[in-house]
């Protein structure tokens, strides 16, 4: 047997003994209305969900990010080609000694990676979110109540808005506001490492912009981070210039100069229109769900090392949560619980993406950890196989099909690398 819903999800009887709601539908708030939130917010409210999307932020407020999206986030998620502001289609990876290698010759003739503004995908997503029926809350969330005993008392979201203190009680709460998430304090969700990222917004004469038309740069070295990349990408109408570090955050500036060194000559004549900084978690929480409330995105630290990637598995952990929560309510109908949220969301996203950070986390600690070793990184990036595989697990986040005896060149040619670098550099 099965019970149809309005809006055509269809779920099984439930054997379920999670109490049904009389008179009302589940109650959730997002705290937080990025990729993640928006995304979350959407997938409730299109299911079911009586949804509240709190944003502190006006709509235009621009938020820091290097704004690079994989090429299936665009079909996933319905992202209009209008908001793209480049299709970068080269790559270039130059190592501390100069040494620059082009990382994208094996892109196909429809492959790209979009760079865009956040502020521009945050204000669709979230006005998408509303168009589907989230109640979009424009304030600040001062503090969360946590019941203490019930498994059915309300979670209680204080927050300011027009000058005045408001109270909303709602059944679920799903915390995507970000590294230092209020949500995550609130639940005792615990600590984990943040880098620090720094850039320049930088609008270029015409004849140096049209060099990043196309084009993203990533330089390595201990000159631009001890143990990150510094990037310049390209915008809509200027370049972002900036760089990372979790070692050394209160020499963040000296590393900005160093890139900005680097890449002088590209950019000489550039005007500064915005200077940005905002912190980068480095590993997943150690709880990232609690009772009824859920972390996401920043605040549940999904973002991968090595490439600093966040977009996409923002917007990804959000709608799955968020997809999860209609699951188990069967399209808010009944109250959630804990385990609810652990099965259908915490156990599917570590079962499917956990790996992936488990393995970038193991390539930064192999290849930033001195510049013998990232010149030997460069090198490898030159090999058009390595190129390929990257690709193919980046712009459809999907593991690649490799070749066996490729695979095996692929590991003898790094090891060559660390050994070749190590010994006499490049």
């Amino acid at each position: 047997t099965e019970i149809s819903h309005p809006n055509t999800l269809r779920f099984k009887a439930s054997l379920s003994t999670n109490a049904p709601l009389s008179g009302r539908k589940l109650r959730a708030a997002v705290i937080g209305a990025g990729p993640a939130g928006s995304s979350a917010a959407e997938a409730l409210a299109s299911g079911g969900v009586e949804t509240f999307l709190f944003e502190r932020s006006p709509p235009t407020v621009a938020k820091p990010c290097g704004g690079a999206i994989p090429l299936c986030m665009l079909h996933e998620f319905d992202i209009p080609s209008h908001l793209i502001d480049r299709q970068v289609t080269q790559m270039r990876i130059i190592s501390p000694s100069n040494l620059a290698v082009d990382f994208g010759k094996t892109l196909r003739p429809n492959e790209f990676i979009a760079m865009l503004r956040r502020e521009v995908l945050d204000s669709f997503l979230r006005s998408r979110a509303e168009s589907l029926g989230a109640n979009l809350v424009s304030g600040l969330v001062t503090d969360i109540e946590v019941p203490n005993t019930s498994s059915t008392a309300p979670y209680v979201v204080h927050y300011t808005a027009n000058n005045s203190r408001h109270a909303l009680s709602v059944d679920v709460v799903i915390g995507a506001d970000g590294a230092n998430s209020r949500v995550a304090k609130s639940i005792k969700a615990g600590d984990y490492a943040c880098a620090i990222a720094f850039q320049e917004r930088i609008k270029l004469p015409d004849e140096k912009m049209a060099y990043y038309k196309n084009m993203a740069e990533m330089y390595v070295g201990n000159d631009v981070s001890p143990d990150f990349y510094a990037w310049v990408f390209p915008k809509c109408d200027h370049v972002a210039v900036g760089t990372g570090t979790v070692r050394a955050k209160q020499d963040i500036k000296a590393y900005q100069r160093g890139i900005r060194e680097r890449v002088k000559p590209k950019i000489a004549g550039g005007k500064v229109i915005k200077v940005e900084a905002h912190p980068i978690p480095e590993h997943p929480r150690p709880i990232r769900v609690r009772g009824r409330v859920a972390l996401v995105g920043d605040a549940a630290g999904y973002v991968t090392k090595c490439s600093g990637e966040g977009i996409y598995f923002a917007a990804k952990s959000g709608r799955m949560c968020g997809e999860g929560i209609v699951k188990a309510s069967e399209g808010g109908d009944r109250m959630i619980e804990e385990e609810d949220l652990k099965r259908e969301y915490l156990k599917a996203w570590d079962a499917k993406y956990i790996s992936t950070f488990r393995f970038m986390d193991l390539l930064q600690r192999v290849f930033y950890g001195s510049n013998a070793a990232r010149e030997a990184l460069v090198e490898l990036c030159g090999d058009e196989y390595v190129q390929r595989m990257t690709f193919e697990s980046y712009l459809y986040k999907r593991l690649a099909e490799g070749d066996g005896w490729e695979d095996v060149k692929m590991v003898c040619n790094t090891i060559g690398s660390l050994a070749r670098c190590n010994i006499v550099g490049r």
